[in-house]
């Protein structure tokens, strides 16, 4: 058995990246889409775009060269190598994407993986926004060029900045993307100073302090202090070992008590004014929804209804998806949930980052746009009863954001991304027609219809930006005429953001967000001709996710207006208080600066304020098709086994290695197991092609299977007295190709198949050695090949139905619901048909409280089904019938009879098996977190559990089949425990209803619960 683990830790480096026919379950990863990438070459990059992206492309390919240019420089550094850029040209296209493993979440605005130190990133709708993605992501690339382990001649042998912490990196990559000034980090460090709630440099990998915004601080004070040369030295001080107390102190002179001390000091010295002269949401607003007011700690998008009675928003409040709520303006009670994304699989993406949606002028129905099925949708629902009324996909379209309903209820006006760029566009109710209103590299975001229907506000850079230096300004309001597409600006200040329109119920004044000074707030426009006055004076800020999340809504036809506001590291939803105009002390310095104040000269600055420096002339870049050629991607942790003592010695070892395309669309796996012993090699070897919705691929293998005996003794063999040790070894070889075909309907259900031809060869021998007693060598050794059955030769087929709705917290799922049907064929020497039936739901009781149900038969049904050379199935394996496991069972238990010589064990093996399940599963140490952390310190989970099993053949029928085999049954307690994400560790402390005589023991497995 030591021998066949070890084929399959070689096998598991291949089939832990390959999401093939190895996954019982799982959520699918869809290829809706098919790109023809291109490949445009530039001096340092390899730029892969598909046709529909080819402007939006262009412009990146000089961004990504001007930020070679300025990374170079500060970090003083060149990269080994061309460095790929895989670009999709909107986030639902970027979900599909191959290059990277597994699920693609929302909030993922790019990837630098480390293995073929890819990017793949989507472009983000406004170029602003790109431009920030690519550099911050190609700092990654940097990063894990100057931290790899390097050869004697240089050449990189392998990434090591994955030893860095998150913070570390995330945040010099925001450092070195924005640079020392930004309202949005800022924001969440002058919060952090009023509540004097900042971390110190050891707890920055502590969960509850986001490493993007805390290590962006982090690294502006260090900057700032000792230059910007002590980023790129510190990077290397830190070495492959992620070593950051030695870097820290070699390069600041300080310890770490010491650095965290000067950081906390600036930063309070810097921030003491501003703190001094602003104050808390709730003096200017009543809060409506919040962390302990009907929502969670997210709670964004705010839309009012016309008359400012109601509310629909988005938050985490069932803590493990983005739902939708509407909510009683005046109690906060949330009277409904209008969209729930755990465990329904209709909905890819709220789009809750960068989106809100609004109410039609009746009052009942509410547009929000959505992806499903991979494609940007506007969705209608009737908010007094959830029911959605109308779906409208757009496929010509990448991503939908903000609709904005007309007050005539005809039309729908909406941001919309295509090419990678983002325009205006009106969607026709009635005639479903498209019309697109602004097309041109500027983003435009954010529509606001006015009153009368004529025009509509929106938020621009076109007033700021120079795309013939793609250098992009700051954000603005302007205003298109409907009718004659005529653009003029609006509103706003000519610094700092402006965002969110919302004309007043008269149309006389408009109300946004600006940040002037460095804090957003709240603004009322007189378009008249007045003046512009500020409404709130907010310490944080008001704000969602992003900058550019909405984060206002004023009601259409009352005098109500609801802002989102940041504190303590949680977004509420507030009511404005009214038009006064705050308490205000202008404040003395610029609040959007990281501290040190008096900072050093910023390069990094610098070269952000000079758009020219390091970017290429406008060309026509050469550009040939993508070449899907393999390279190597990785090869498995050899694994290397020898021992020697007086009876002998024996080696064994193994080794994996995976292949793919740049694209990760084709992927080939490769292991071998070799022993000291010819006839136990084993191998295997996997091709996947997932370039098109119907993934497939093929597969080889042979896999021995070794067990056998081993007797001792002293005695006589062939006249030779001494010693005598008898191994015997039975060998199973399982020799099979088999072809694989899987369509994904959506990303919970899919349909797969497989066929193939096995060889099961049996052999078995008897080595018998004899050793001399006075001085231990051998002096005999003989080897006898034993009569074994004759090979199996089959031929198999099989088809799956599988789902999978699941919502999975730290050791197991919590929500949703997952099946797999399966039937299976195999003819040939043997012949028979299997059956699988295995359904799970996962019933939300209330935070934290979850009840987890789950039945599954499985069973072989024909002649061949109960042939002896097929090993019995069994219910006692870990994750079926606790209680019951083969290692648990004493002589003691095992009483003869005339048909069996241990019934209590035998009755739980045949061909055929009905197993059910029931926990209710909770958070340990959630329970006494407060609710601020689910799992609380450490992700471990109890649950209270009952399992039942039965097992029978043909010949001895279950009970309820009108049999004698009955149900076994256990109850018992479990612990759960995530290791580090390494392995989910279950300690049973369990009750056999059905062993006479054995009481309550304890079991201990490597399980998920199921």
């Amino acid at each position: 058995m030591i021998r066949r683990i070890l084929l399959l830790l070689c096998l598991g480096t291949i089939a832990g990246p390959i999401p093939a026919e190895a996954q019982y379950f799982g959520r699918n990863k869809v290829a809706y889409e098919q790109f023809d990438f291109q490949v445009l070459t530039t001096e340092h990059f390899d730029i892969h775009y598909y046709p529909e992206e080819a402007e939006a492309a262009r412009m990146a390919a000089r961004m990504a060269e001007r930020w070679y240019a300025r990374l170079s420089r500060v970090l003083g550094h060149d990269l080994y190598g061309r460095q790929p850029l895989v670009l999709y040209a909107a986030h639902p296209h970027f979900q599909q994407t191959n290059v990277i493993e597994g699920e693609v979440g929302e909030g993922t605005g790019g990837v630098t993986e480390g293995l073929k130190r890819r990017i793949a990133m989507p472009f983000a709708g406004p170029l602003a926004e790109t431009d920030h993605v690519l550099g911050h992501e190609i700092v990654h690339a940097f990063q894990y060029d100057i931290s790899a382990n390097r050869d004697a001649e240089g050449n990189p042998t392998g990434p090591a900045g994955i030893n860095l912490p998150l913070w570390f990196v995330e945040g010099m990559a925001e450092y070195l993307s924005i640079g020392p000034v930004d309202a949005h980090t800022a924001m969440w460090i002058r919060d952090a100073t009023a509540r004097e709630a900042l971390p110190t440099v050891d707890r920055l990998n502590d969960p509850d302090f986001f490493p993007y915004r805390y290590g962006h601080a982090f690294w502006a004070f260090v900057s700032g202090r000792w230059g910007e040369t002590a980023i790129g030295d510190m990077l290397r001080a830190a070495g492959p070992q992620g070593d950051l107390r030695r870097a820290i102190e070699s390069v600041t002179g300080l310890n770490e008590d010491d650095f965290t001390a000067a950081w906390h000091e600036a930063t309070r010295r810097e921030y003491a004014s501003i703190i001094e002269s602003t104050f808390p949401a709730d003096t200017f607003g009543r809060a409506v929804i919040s962390s302990t007011q009907s929502g969670g700690t997210l709670n964004v998008a705010p839309a009012l209804s016309p008359d400012g009675r109601r509310l629909v928003f988005l938050s985490e409040k069932d803590l493990f998806s983005i739902d939708m709520y509407v909510a009683d303006v005046d109690t906060g009670e949330v009277v409904r949930r209008l969209v729930k994304t755990a465990g329904d699989p209709h909905f890819d993406s709220l789009q809750f980052i960068g989106s809100a949606g609004d109410w039609a002028p009746d009052g009942r129905r509410f547009v929000f746009a959505a992806v499903s099925e991979g494609q940007p949708t506007l969705s209608i629902v009737d908010v007094n009863t959830g029911d959605r009324e109308r779906e409208q996909p757009f496929e010509e379209l990448g991503e939908i954001l903000n609709p904005a309903w007309s007050p005539d209820g005809r039309v729908v006006a909406f941001s919309g991304l295509s090419g990678g760029l983002l325009d205006l566009y009106l969607w026709d109710l009635e005639s479903g027609e498209l019309t697109q209103l602004t097309d041109d590299p500027y983003a435009d975001l954010d529509p606001e219809w006015s009153p009368d229907g004529r025009r509509l506000a929106f938020v621009t850079d076109r007033f700021s930006s120079d795309l013939s230096l793609l250098t992009f300004g700051n954000y603005r309001i302007g205003a298109i005429d409907v009718g004659s597409r005529a653009i003029t600006p609006l509103a706003g200040f000519p610094t700092g953001r402006n965002t969110n329109p919302e004309f007043a119920a008269d149309g006389a004044s408009l109300y946004f967000v600006g940040a002037p000074d460095g804090i957003a707030n709240v603004y009322r426009a007189d378009l008249a001709g007045g003046e512009t006055v500020r409404l709130t004076n907010i310490r944080s800020g008001v704000s969602g996710i992003t900058p550019l999340t909405p984060s206002l809504s004023v009601a259409a036809a009352a005098p109500r207006v609801i802002f989102t506001a940041y504190e303590a590291d949680s977004y509420a939803l507030y009511e404005a208080l009214g038009d006064e105009r705050p308490a205000t002390t202008p404040l003395d310095r610029d609040a959007a600066v990281l501290p040190p104040g008096d900072r050093q000269p910023s390069e990094v600055a610098r070269l952000l304020a000079a758009p020219d420096e390091g970017l290429p002339p406008l060309e026509s870049y050469p550009t040939e098709p993508y070449d899907a050629s393999l390279s190597l991607v990785s090869v498995g942790q050899p694994v290397i086994g020898v021992g020697a003592d007086r009876f002998g010695a024996y080696a064994a070892g193994g080794i994996s290695m995976l292949w793919s395309d740049l694209l990760g669309d084709h992927l080939l796996g490769t292991a071998v197991q070799i022993t000291s012993r010819f006839d136990e090699i084993g191998g295997a070897v996997q091709y996947l092609n997932r370039k098109h919705r119907w993934y497939w691929g093929v597969v080889g293998e042979q896999t021995p299977y070794v067990t056998g005996s081993l007797a001792q003794g002293v005695g006589s063999v062939d006249g030779q007295f001494g010693f005598i040790q008898q191994t015997h070894r039975l060998i199973q070889t399982n020799q099979g190709a088999t072809g694989l075909l899987q369509y994904p309907f959506n990303r919970s259900q899919r349909v797969e198949f497989a066929a193939g031809v096995r060889r099961i060869g049996f052999s078995q021998k008897v080595e018998t050695e004899v050793f001399s007693l006075a001085t231990g060598t051998r002096i005999g050794r003989t080897e006898e090949r034993l009569p074994s059955p004759g090979a199996l030769n089959l031929s198999e087929a099989s088809t799956a139905l599988v789902y999978d709705s699941s919502v999975f917290g730290a050791t197991g799922p919590v929500a949703g619901q997952r099946y797999r049907f399966e039937y299976s064929q195999v003819a040939g020497s043997l012949t028979y048909g299997g059956v699988l039936g295995d359904y799970r739901r996962y019933l939300d009781l209330g935070r934290p409280f979850t009840l987890a149900f789950r039945g599954m038969h499985y069973g072989r049904y024909g002649s061949g089904g109960e042939d002896p050379r097929l090993s019995p199935l069994y219910l006692g394996y870990p994750g079926l019938v606790r209680g019951y496991d083969v290692y648990s069972f004493g002589a003691n238990e095992c009483v003869a009879n005339a048909e069996s010589s241990c019934p209590a064990f035998d009755r739980l093996m045949g061909s055929r098996l009905a197993i059910g399940n029931v926990e209710l599963r909770f958070p340990l140490l959630g329970l006494f977190s407060g609710g601020r952390n689910y799992y609380g310190a450490f992700p471990v989970e109890m649950a209270l559990f009952g399992d039942a099993g039965v097992a029978w053949t043909a010949d001895s029928r279950a009970s309820f089949l009108g049999g004698s085999r009955d149900f076994v049954r256990s109850v018992g307690v479990a612990l759960r425990a995530n290791a580090l994400g390494f392995a989910i560790v279950e300690l049973d402390f369990v009750r056999p209803l059905d062993r006479p005589g054995k009481g309550w023991f304890w079991q201990f497995n490597f399980i998920p619960g199921f």
